[in-house]
């Protein structure tokens, strides 16, 4: 398994009249753990892409524990918890800066051949720097 973890402070646009996180940015808290995931694994995901791959979300699931709320600094704490094949599954737990887990979540994502939009196997860059953890 594979643990990481990123923070982000939430802006006043991400926020609803309450001065709440709005629920469908939790989605974008995700993106951003994934994203910095990759990157913390040494993996761009932009140079995936240059190479020919892209990975739509295929599922979410999400869980609303407690509210973010408008200057709080969160901590996302991301998992993977299998190794990838064709899909791959990131975990999140989004805490605020009392250390209370206010949200709980998944992806699942698909690795896609971006020339004949099918589903291919997880790449080897990836797949390289995720054995270590999964041996």
């Amino acid at each position: 398994m594979f643990e990481a973890q990123t923070q982000t402070r939430v802006r006043y646009s991400e926020t609803d009249q309450m001065k709440y996180v709005y629920y469908g940015n939790y989605a974008m808290y995700y993106e951003i753990g994934r994203v910095e995931t990759l990157r913390q694994l040494g993996f761009s995901y932009s140079e995936m892409e240059k190479s020919g791959v892209m990975m739509p979300v295929i599922n979410m699931q999400t869980n609303y524990l407690r509210p973010g709320k408008y200057d709080e600094l969160l901590t996302i704490k991301i998992k993977i918890p299998t190794f990838p094949k064709t899909r791959i599954l990131f975990e999140y737990e989004i805490f605020n800066e009392n250390e209370e887990l206010i949200n709980t979540g998944e992806t699942t994502l698909v690795f896609v051949n971006m020339e004949s939009n099918r589903p291919c196997r997880v790449p080897e860059p990836l797949a390289k720097f995720l054995e270590p953890y999964f041996s």
